[in-house]
Parts: C-alpha cells; structure tokens; sequence
C-alpha cells in the first residue's frame, strides 16, 4: 500500500499544475535533472503522473570527480523509468573567464541556453523538437531565497513576487513543495539521490541565505518562512496590478516610430509616480535602476543630450524624448566612378546621369543637379563626420553641417544618418537635403550631372 503522504504529495503536484495551467497531459516534458533530490522527486511524481518527459543533464566540470559521478546517476536513473537521457558537458570555467562572468552566472547561462536549443531551436531547423516545455525542480524554499536575493539586490516589485510557475516555455511544478516535504517523500518511497558536495557551503550567494541569514531570522521571528511565502502569493498579485497600471501609462507616452520610441517630454514629465514609470519604461531598453535619475535630470538639459545603455540611447530633443537604437557599425565609404550609373548604399540608391544643360531644374529635395564641369571624379558617398561644412545652395557662406541639419531641426539618430557626396574633398550635396552653391547651374553651365536617390523607407528622405 502507498504511503498517505506519497498520495497527498502527488495529489498536490497534479493540482498545482492543473491550476497554474503549466502543460496537459498530451505534452512532452524535458525534466532538467542534476541528481539531488529535488529533481529525483520530480521525476518520480511525472513518471506517477504519467506524463510523457526526457531527462536532461548539465555536466559543468566543476567538481572533478563527483560531476561524472552525477552524470551516471542520472544515465540510471533515465534507465530506471524508461526515458532518454541527453548530457552536455561544458567548459564552465573557461567560458567564465573569456565572458568575464561569475561561474554561478555561467552556469546558468549555459544551461538555460541549452535547455531552450533543445525545446525551440529543433523547430526553426526544421526538425521536430525534443520537448515543448523545460520542467525544473525549484520548489518554495528555492523561492523564498531568490525573494530575498532580490530584494537585496534591489529588482523591483517583480523580484519580490520570487519565482513563478511558468515563464515563456519554462515551468516549476514544485513551487507548491517545501524542501522537507520532498525529502520526506523521497525517504518513503526509498529513493536514491546524489549530493552536491557545494552545498554544504556557504560561499554561495545563496547557499548563505539558505545556511545563515534565513535561519538567524527565523531566531527572532520564528514564523517568519510561513509569512514570507504568503507574502509572495500576495507580491504575485500586487505585481499583476502593478503591471497593468504601467501598461496603461505606456500605452499613453510611448509612439512608436520604425526603430525609435517618442515620449512626448511635457507628457512624460508630468507622470505620476515619475521615478516608477521612468524606470519601466527604460528598463526594457537595458538601462539600469540607477540611470532612472539620469533621465529625470534629461527632461531638463539642453536639445541634442543624451545618455545610454549598451543598446540604446535616450535624446532629449526638444518637445520630444527620443529611445533610439545605437547606430550600427556599417561600411561609411563608397567609391563613385565616372562610368557608374547605379550606386547601392546602406540608405538606399543613387542613379547618376548627365543631362544637356536647358533641361527642366528639379526641385524635388531628392533630386541633385550640378554643373558637371565643376565636379571631378572619383566621388565620396560617405556618413557625415565632426567638421564636415559646405556652402547651402543660395547662401555666400559656409556653415558646419552639424548647424545646418540642427537648423532643419533634424533629430540626432537622424543627423548620424546623415550622407554627403564629396568631390575633391568638397561636399557636393548633402544627400536628400541640400546642394552646395559652388557646384549649382548657372547659365555658364553646359552639361548637367543628376543625381537621385530612391531611399530605402527607413532612410527619412523626402
């Protein structure tokens, strides 16, 4: 006969999957499996359950001797229940070092890309995947820690709420589960497990909270596990509403613009809480808490300041604050010959033909005549640089390109995007805006070169 608990255990298993709508019984489980007991239980309670899964290990080359000997205990435990075990090894700590991250950081990163290769990327390749969800073992101790962790480490309202039971194509049936109520399962059923030697030790970051912090608190409140994890299911719905309040706010600020995001500046200046908001909306853009003052104090600077993250950057531009991507590293130069017709650059096209002088003058901004007696070749189609100054068409004196695109009131992203054609270290047209006066028809001209350019849609050119 079961043990009572071994039924209520299950019981529970299958209820909280059921109402956190985590996978049907249908589905393919990958069980990501280390050898201790969490995972150990998890197996046992999916294989009672009956549902379909493949087992898979990470083997981090840690720990010498006692990882190869996780990776066997796991090959046997697939063969035990029947079910394919898939192993990858990594050099964790090269990686560590080449990334310059922390071996814990490395780890995880390694493991969880794996997991999703395994579950997504056989589709994009056209093969069938091995699994539609990635099951792992954390169960409510491993949530009130990760809580606290964040807490101390500062994540916002969606650290607190701790770890949740599906997130994209993850899941963590155990949330429900207390650490000493799966060893107690594990014991009944007599179960067998391996134990990670690191544990025992509190150098880690949570094994600190596990072994110390948690326990001293509990000295002075000893109810104070129980009230932390109610406090979670609370922070999980506050976090719920918070989310909905700050989808509101976007969904009023935020215009989307091809690549770039435009805040109107008196809009977002006069939100309510600013400080929140200001970090909701540029954390997604990878800046940091701490840069959230930073755009506060941009509201107020001069057009044309900015800040930024590894990604983007913020401008303040006026009436407006601008979310742009970093301008991406692309060739800058190409070389225009006499006999060339047809030029492809990163902007769009440039066509190129002589025409008799008396032909109709265009006026089209994208449309370039100059007289072709005053230009030599090779030309220079090239991104604007620091100094560039020509002579506007119709003005006697030269201006700093940089003035004349602010005097357009042109946006900075779109200012870097800026082209110009030089001839003989002269600009001759600041490409899809002006021409330079040195190089226009007059009625000494006798032949016409004209240029047009038919702009890819992202270019901006009229």
């Amino acid at each position: 006969m079961m043990p009572q608990q071994t039924t209520t255990l299950l019981t529970q298993y299958l209820d909280f999957i059921k109402k956190e709508n985590l996978f049907l019984k249908g589905d393919r489980l990958l069980l990501t499996v280390s050898g201790g007991v969490d995972s150990v239980v998890l197996c046992e309670l999916t294989q009672q359950a009956g549902f379909d899964f493949v087992i898979a290990h990470a083997n981090f080359g840690l720990r010498g001797a006692e990882s190869e000997r996780d990776e066997t205990f796991v090959r046997q435990l697939g063969e035990k229940y029947g079910r394919p075990v898939l192993v990858k090894k990594f050099e964790t700590e090269r990686i560590a070092r080449e990334k310059k991250w922390s071996v814990q950081v490395a780890a995880r990163t390694l493991r969880y890309d794996w997991f999703a290769e395994l579950v997504a990327a056989g589709k994009q390749e056209g093969r069938e995947a091995v699994a539609e969800w990635i099951v792992t073992a954390h169960h409510a101790d491993d949530n009130l820690e990760t809580a606290l962790m964040n807490y101390f480490k500062g994540t916002g309202i969606a650290g607190l709420r701790g770890i949740v039971p599906r997130q994209q194509r993850t899941v963590r049936p155990l949330l429900f589960a207390r650490k000493k109520e799966l060893l107690r399962f594990a014991t009944e059923r007599g179960l067998e497990w391996v134990e990670d030697s690191s544990n025992a030790s509190d150098k880690y970051t949570r094994n600190y909270f596990r072994l110390q912090l948690i326990p001293g608190i509990q000295q002075v409140f000893p109810q104070a596990e129980e009230n932390m994890r109610a406090n979670l299911n609370r922070f999980r719905e506050i976090e719920q509403l918070y989310q909905e309040a700050v989808s509101r706010h976007k969904s009023k600020l935020l215009e989307i613009r091809g690549q770039e995001i435009h805040i109107p500046l008196l809009k977002w200046k006069k939100v309510v809480p600013l400080h929140t908001i200001t970090y909701e909306i540029i954390r997604d853009y990878g800046f940091t808490a701490h840069q959230t003052g930073e755009v506060i104090e941009l509201m107020d600077a001069i057009t044309g300041s900015y800040i930024q993250s590894s990604d983007y950057r913020i401008i303040r531009n006026r009436n407006w604050m601008i979310i742009s991507p970093l301008p991406a590293e692309q060739s800058s130069v190409v070389v225009i010959g006499e006999e060339d017709q047809q030029i492809q650059f990163p902007a769009g096209e440039l066509r190129i033909k002589k025409i008799p002088a008396g032909a109709p003058l265009a006026s089209a901004a994208h449309i370039a005549q100059l007289d072709a007696d005053k230009i030599q070749f090779p030309l220079l189609l090239r991104k604007l640089k620091k100094g560039d100054y020509f002579y506007p068409l119709g003005m006697p004196k030269k201006k700093k390109l940089g003035r004349f695109l602010s005097d357009l009131k042109i946006a900075l992203p779109e200012r870097e995007n800026t082209w110009v054609l030089e001839g003989d270290k002269k600009i001759l047209w600041v490409v899809g805006r002006r021409i330079d006066d040195r190089f226009k028809i007059t009625p000494a001209t006798r032949s016409i070169l004209q240029i047009t350019i038919a702009a890819s849609q992202s270019a901006g050119y009229e």
